[in-house]
């Protein structure tokens, strides 16, 4: 099981199992915050505790969904869909970066064009342990 948690230590989640890839998605949202996404569902393989205030952005009619983050020191903890799939489930992911570092280091990064053809990039062969070094 991995855990993460914000910097005041007050929020923080858990995430069940092998995370596989994390995403490093360039959206305009993802690439403000720098985080590294590993995904689940709501309920799942995912758990939050502590508290959380959430921003959803305020740009869109209908936004597809909201970031939650510590109300204290503003950590970026996931992201929740704001819509149930086909099946009832909620879409999640939890920011790895919030993880130690040595239980992460392995993992390989996948790059997602979140800001312009919305598709997964060609690999870079990196891990997540090349971007401390």
């Amino acid at each position: 099981m991995l855990t993460g948690s914000c910097h005041c230590g007050q929020s923080q989640w858990t995430l069940e199992g092998d995370p596989g890839p994390v995403t490093a998605c360039n959206c305009t949202l993802c690439r403000r915050y720098g985080a590294l996404w590993a995904y689940d569902y709501e309920g799942e393989r995912i758990a939050l505790s502590g508290p959380t205030s959430s921003y959803s952005r305020i740009a869109e009619d209908e936004p597809g969904l909201e970031v939650l983050f510590c109300p204290a020191c503003a950590g970026v903890l996931a992201w929740r869909g704001l819509r149930l799939r086909p099946d009832g489930r909620r879409r999640m992911a939890v920011n790895l970066r919030l993880a130690p570092p040595d239980e992460v280091a392995h993992l390989p990064i996948r790059h997602f064009d979140g800001l312009g053809a919305f598709e997964d990039l060609p690999s870079r062969g990196r891990c997540v342990g090349d971007l401390w070094a």
